[in-house]
C-alpha cells in the first residue's frame, strides 16, 4: 500500500491496486527526484519505478542537471562509463530510499526501483552476471531490481543472478515463448536455492512484456500490405490495436498455468512469490488511439503496469478499470492468427522487435556515454 493517506490517493490508481495491479512510473531523473514529482505520484498511489538506457540518456545527456555531479567524478579519474554508472546509481538509490516505506508496508511486493545492466552485454552472459552483482552490491538495498534483457544469451545470467539472491527485472520480452522461458527460469532458480537450504521468501522478480511496439510493427506491415492491394481497409481496421493486448493476454494465460500446481505450491510453502508480468511500453504510439488503451485492456491481478509520464497523467485523469485479463488462450491466438492470415510474418515481427529493442538501448547508451565524455571535458 502507498505511504500516503487515503485522501491523497488517485481513484484510478486505487482501483487498479484493489484489482491487484501495481502502477509503476517509467521515468527517472534528478529533476523528477528534486522537484517532488516522484513523491507526489507516490502519494497518489504509484508503487514503483523503472528506468532504462533511453530514459537516462534523456535525463543525463539532454539536461544540465548532472553537470555539477560530473566534476568530482571526473577528478577521481573515472571514465565516461564509470561516471554514468555512478550517476545512475545515485538516482536509483535515492528513488529506492524514497519508496522504502512502500516496500516495507507491502512486505516486499512493491516499492522497487530498477536499474539496467549495460545493453552492450545483451549477448554476454558472464559479463551480465558480473554487472548484476556489482550493481546489487553497490546499491545495497532490498528494494532494487536489476534489469537484464530476456535474450537467449542472457537466460543463464538471469538464472545465475536469481540463484545469487539478486532481484531481477527481465526486460525486452515480446513473445509468449520468451515469457515462458524466463518464468520457468525464475521457478528453477528458486527451486535450486530452496534445494540448497537458501531463503527464497524475499526474492523478487518481474517479467517485462512489451505491448505497444507489437501493435506498431504489425500496423506498419499491414500498411505495406494495404499499399500492395493485399489487405483492405476493412480487414486492417478489424485487427487495429488489438494484437498487442492479445499477445500480452496470451502471456498472462501462461503465467496462470506456470504459477499454479503442486510443484509451485511447494515453493510457495517456503515463501516463494510469483514473478509478476509487467506490462511495459504501455504508452500508445498511434495518436488516434486512447492514451489509456493498454492500461484498461491489461488491467488485472498479479501484474504491474509501468507507465511513461503522459500515460500516467491520462490514467489519473480518468479510466474505466475492470479485470480485462480473463481471455482464454484460444481467444488470444485467434487475434494473432487473423493477423497471420492477412500476410503478416508474425514470428519475424517478434524477432525484429527483440533485436531492435536491444539496439535502441545500445544506441541510447552510446549517445549517453558520448555526452558524458563531452561534459567531462568541459567541467574537468
Amino acid at each position: 500500500m502507498p505511504s500516503s493517506s487515503s485522501s491523497a490517493l488517485n481513484p484510478q490508481l486505487s482501483n487498479l491496486a484493489k484489482l491487484g495491479q501495481s502502477v509503476w512510473y517509467d521515468n527517472l531523473s534528478r529533476d523528477v527526484l528534486k522537484s517532488g514529482e516522484l513523491k507526489s505520484i507516490l502519494d497518489a498511489g504509484v508503487l514503483g519505478l523503472t528506468s532504462n538506457p533511453s530514459i537516462f540518456k534523456k535525463s543525463i545527456a539532454d539536461s544540465h542537471d548532472y553537470d555539477a555531479a560530473i566534476l568530482p567524478l571526473a577528478k577521481k579519474g573515472l571514465d565516461a562509463e564509470q561516471i554514468t554508472e555512478e550517476l545512475m546509481c545515485e538516482d536509483v538509490a535515492a528513488a529506492a530510499d524514497l519508496m522504502r516505506p512502500i516496500y516495507e508496508a507491502s512486505h516486499g511486493v512493491d516499492g522497487f526501483a530498477s536499474i539496467e545492466v549495460s545493453p552492450n552485454l545483451a549477448a554476454d552472459a558472464a559479463g551480465t552476471v558480473e554487472a548484476a552483482k556489482r550493481l546489487w552490491k553497490k546499491l545495497a538495498r532490498p528494494n532494487i531490481l536489476v534489469k537484464i534483457p530476456g535474450t537467449r544469451e542472457c537466460i543463464p545470467a538471469i538464472r545465475a543472478a536469481l540463484e545469487e539472491g539478486i532481484n531481477i527485472n527481465i526486460t525486452l520480452l515480446f513473445s509468449d515463448a520468451a515469457y515462458v522461458t524466463v518464468a520457468q527460469t525464475y521457478i528453477e532458480a528458486l527451486a535450486s536455492r530452496a534445494a540448497k537450504g537458501l531463503p527464497i521468501d524475499r526474492i523478487a522478480s518481474v517479467a517485462s512484456f512489451f505491448v505497444s511496439r507489437v501493435d506498431a510493427i504489425v500496423e506498419k506491415q499491414i500498411g505495406e500490405l494495404q499499399k500492395a492491394g493485399k489487405v483492405t481497409a476493412t480487414q486492417a481496421e478489424a485487427v487495429m490495436a488489438k494484437v498487442g493486448i492479445a499477445n500480452s493476454r496470451l502471456a498472462y494465460t501462461s503465467f496462470q498455468q506456470l504459477f499454479s500446481g503442486s510443484a509451485w505450491q511447494a515453493l510457495v510453502a517456503k515463501g516463494a512469490r510469483v514473478q509478476r508480468p509487467l506490462w511495459a511500453s504501455t504508452g500508445t504510439k498511434n495518436p488516434s488511439l486512447s492514451p489509456v488503451l493498454y492500461v484498461e485492456g491489461l488491467a488485472g491481478p498479479h501484474t504491474v503496469n509501468t507507465m511513461p509520464p503522459q500515460t500516467l497523467k491520462a490514467l489519473m485523469a480518468g479510466a474505466k478499470i475492470s479485470n480485462n485479463l480473463t481471455a482464454s488462450r484460444a481467444e488470444c491466438e485467434a487475434v494473432i492468427e487473423a493477423v497471420r492470415e492477412l500476410g503478416v510474418n508474425w514470428d519475424a515481427c517478434l524477432a525484429t522487435l527483440e533485436k531492435d529493442g536491444v539496439q535502441l538501448f545500445k544506441d541510447a547508451y552510446r549517445d549517453l556515454l558520448a555526452a558524458v565524455e563531452e561534459k567531462k571535458g568541459k567541467v574537468a
